[in-house]
């Protein structure tokens, strides 16, 4: 009997030691949360990534991670990119999905580089400092704008960009990187790069990464073959010139697009993204081992969900967070985790008008919620995620719209508006494109609170086809007249990832006018959680 209780407590050891181990673990995606076109490098023990807002600003976001799992925004290579009405919402322009796109960060003799390219200006820009968490960026730009390239710093002295899609193109920089280096033509380095992967490509050969490990060069790029999964193209090479020799390297769920980044203690891993519905494009690391001077991506040619990591300890605060709107002197006017829809207007809002409140004030007048400038945004986040909102509506106009929303293209809100002086609280859902009222509420108060669930549970996390995930994806909006008591309104809205915004969903503050100007709301607070009310 006694033999059998130790027996019995062995085994209940054990599995409590590997519950608790496999509880310590990092698991994939490592990020659930739109943060795409990852640039990543190591300097010391410290790893930064750069990652694509397109549209919002300020842009090229940089984070920092002691362990490859746990990342915080620290900083950004720019507040705006340019003052012309496609970045500003002005005169009816728009640059939905455009803006800045994939970036490339390197550490070369001190300086930090990230470098990225815009098609709304048609110029390519370099960024430079010295601190990557407190310093300002040098900045330069140059035309024409270089499609997904990769900056380069070769052992000879040489400075390059690698570019384009499927034929892709190499141009060597001038010695202070101010653009592209007189008297030296592009040339094309890799004609159909995608040839790998068979001949009947959805998606060319794009995203390039080139690295240089142990005397080769090893390009990163990602393809998708027609009706096929996005999949992961390496070329190797013994000189920068070429020959160039390519093969596949990971074809499993459409997780791409990346390149490599190793360890202090020597492990290398692969750092990609994975189209993951709607909340946006999703982070993975995948384990490399060499063979034959090629990097071997996964456990048997696939993504394994455990990694021999730290586990992730959330990603509130450190992507997204809570808010007070309190500032104490010598703090930014807004914490890093929040970005701005296009350019912002910045004498329509203010954290210190009122102590303790954002006020948004409406500067001009609108009828669409999509060119409404100083909608205030932070990423939403899997596998729920939940955010509330209180705001003060006394000091609104006639006509004004306030409120909180779903943002993407396919737009959800729940806001108040007034008409012939009679306060609302309405909520809207987009039917194709098209912005519809599903509810309104009379209200009497000028004290209200909004809350957003986001669920993006139930995806199918070893589906192959992109559109065969079929999570849930779904909003549901919420108002509440005390902050305890919360009633839903209107219906739950169906999230979509759509290109035309390019972007996973975000939680958006928004107030703007469709009749007068001069009207303004205070928001109290925004507070976010990982986890959703039952």
């Amino acid at each position: 009997m006694i033999k059998i209780f130790l027996s019995c407590v062995a085994l209940l050891s054990c599995l409590f030691f590997s519950n608790n181990v496999h509880a310590q673990q990092a698991t994939n995606p490592i990020i659930f949360a739109d943060v795409p076109d990852m640039s990543m490098i190591r300097v010391g023990k410290n790893y930064y990534m750069s990652s694509t807002t397109m549209h919002m600003n300020p842009g090229v976001p940089i984070m920092k991670s002691t362990d490859l799992v746990n990342w915080k925004l620290i900083n950004y290579a720019y507040e705006t990119l340019a003052d012309i009405p496609e970045l500003n919402l002005t005169e009816g322009q728009n640059t939905y999905g455009k803006g800045s796109w994939a970036s490339s960060l390197r550490f070369h003799k001190g300086m930090y580089y990230v470098t990225t390219f815009a098609q709304t200006t048609g110029e390519t820009y370099i960024f430079k400092t010295k601190d990557i968490e407190k310093g300002n960026w040098q900045r330069v730009s140059f035309k024409p704008s270089l499609h997904d390239h990769s900056l380069f710093f070769d052992d000879d002295g040489k400075v390059y960009l690698i570019y384009d899609a499927d034929r892709l193109k190499i141009v060597e920089l001038n010695d202070d990187l101010t653009g592209v280096k007189q008297g030296v033509p592009e040339r094309v380095l890799i004609e159909n790069a995608h040839a790998p992967a068979g001949k009947e490509m959805g998606l060319g050969a794009e995203g390039s990464q080139l690295f240089k490990v142990n005397g080769k060069y090893y390009l990163f790029n990602i393809c998708a073959p027609r009706g096929g999964m996005r999949t992961v193209i390496i070329h190797r090479a013994d000189n920068i010139n070429g020959p160039w020799e390519g093969k596949v390297g990971l074809q499993d769920r459409g997780i791409a697009q990346g390149g490599l980044i190793s360890t202090p203690d020597g492990r290398w891993f692969s750092y990609l993204f994975r189209d993951f519905g709607a909340v946006g494009r999703v982070p993975y690391l995948v384990p490399v081992k060499w063979e034959d001077g090629w990097p071997v991506l996964g456990e048997n040619g696939k993504v394994p969900k455990t990694l021999d990591l730290p586990a992730s300890k959330g990603l509130i605060p450190n992507l997204v967070a809570s808010d007070e709107f309190n500032r104490k002197k010598g703090q930014a006017a807004l914490p890093l985790v929040w970005q701005w829809n296009h350019n912002p207007d910045n004498s329509l809002w203010s954290v210190t008008e009122r102590k303790g409140f954002l006020r948004l004030k409406a500067g001009r007048v609108d009828t669409d919620f999509l060119q409404a400038r100083n909608t205030l945004t932070q990423r939403t986040i899997g596998p729920t995620s939940s955010a509330s909102v209180s705001l003060d509506v006394s000091k609104m106009k006639d006509g004004d719209f306030a409120g909180f929303s779903a943002f993407q293209k396919e737009y959800g809100s729940v806001g108040v508006k007034i008409d012939a002086g009679q306060k609302s609280i309405v909520m809207i859902t987009t039917d194709n494109d098209k912005p519809v009222e599903v509810k309104r509420i009379p209200l009497d108060e000028d004290q209200i609170y909004f809350r957003i669930d986001c669920d993006f549970t139930g995806m199918n996390d070893e589906a192959n086809n992109l559109y065969a995930l079929n999570g849930k994806d779904e909003a549901s909006f919420f108002y509440s007249l005390d902050g305890k008591v919360w009633k839903p309104i209107g219906r739950p809205l169906k999230m979509r990832y759509r290109i035309p915004h390019f972007m996973g969903y975000r939680f958006a503050l928004f107030n703007y006018a469709t009749k007068n100007t001069g009207g303004y709301v205070d928001f109290d607070f925004f507070h976010i959680t990982d986890t959703i009310q039952r």
